[in-house]
């Protein structure tokens, strides 16, 4: 059987590919830093599904826990065929605050240990001749709502430059990029989203089905629903001016 690897996989997006996955007979491998989430996630997996599930408690803010994870990742005992770096949380934090540990925590899961792991994904990968890496990014990464954009547009550039590197090799790499997806994420990360019309979002299983098609295709942008695609063409060719606008009242709009 495959193995995929996700990090995050007991809540939102991370479970949608969990379940997707482990449906179509993907051995999983899931790391999250709630221990008692990743166990009661992989008994549920292991009794439907009849798979393997290994978990490994994983702070990604920590990069000894980071490196562990890439020694697993890039290990040859049961490979990993698909890597998931899903793992992240909603930052709106002003930019003028003084405390920054936030922003810097937000970083080190969104960026670095997506940077880490990757790079041990794709080495590996490339060693065996076959192998996919799918990073989470967001159609915020179109437009400016703060560190977050910053992010996200890292993570989407990120990935379009390893996919370059891996071109050829039989490594697909892609950057999902979904707009506002019915989970957790926006209520844990304190985003006031009630004055939002239904049609902006995505069921979360929809998004995943969509995202591993896409993957399969070989894309190395997705951008599940035709509208959200619409959505982030549109950030992407407006005039920054306007993008900034967009940006701007968005941000109002969360403050209320």
């Amino acid at each position: 059987m495959p193995t995929a690897l996700i990090t995050g996989g007991t809540v939102g997006i991370g479970h949608a590919f969990a379940s997707a996955l482990a449906a179509k007979g993907y051995d999983l491998v899931l790391a999250s830093r709630d221990e008692a989430g990743l166990n009661a996630t992989a008994a549920d997996f292991r009794t439907i599904h009849g798979i393997q599930v290994e978990v490994i408690p994983t702070d990604l803010a920590l990069r000894d826990d980071v490196l562990r994870l890439a020694d697993r990742v890039e290990s040859t005992v049961k490979p990993i065929d698909l890597l998931i770096n899903n793992a992240g949380f909603a930052v709106h934090d002003s930019l003028l605050d003084p405390d920054f540990s936030r922003q810097q925590r937000a970083m080190d899961v969104m960026c670095m240990a997506v940077l880490i792991l990757s790079g041990a994904a794709g080495r590996a990968m490339k060693a065996r001749g076959q192998g996919a890496i799918l990073n989470v990014a967001s159609s915020s990464a179109v437009i400016s709502t703060g560190n977050y954009s910053a992010i996200k547009a890292w993570v989407t550039v990120y990935t379009e430059g390893l996919a370059n590197e891996l071109h050829g090799t039989g490594v697909k790499v892609m950057a999902l990029m979904p707009g506002w997806v019915k989970t957790e994420f926006h209520t844990r990360g304190g985003v006031k989203a009630h004055n939002l019309p239904g049609f902006v979002w995505v069921n979360a299983d929809d998004l995943a089905k969509q995202a591993l098609h896409d993957l399969d295709e070989g894309k190395v942008w997705s951008v599940p629903t035709k509208r959200w695609a619409f959505a982030v063409w549109v950030g992407r060719h407006l005039p920054r001016r306007a993008t900034r606008w967009i940006s701007r009242t968005l941000t109002k709009s969360r403050e209320k």
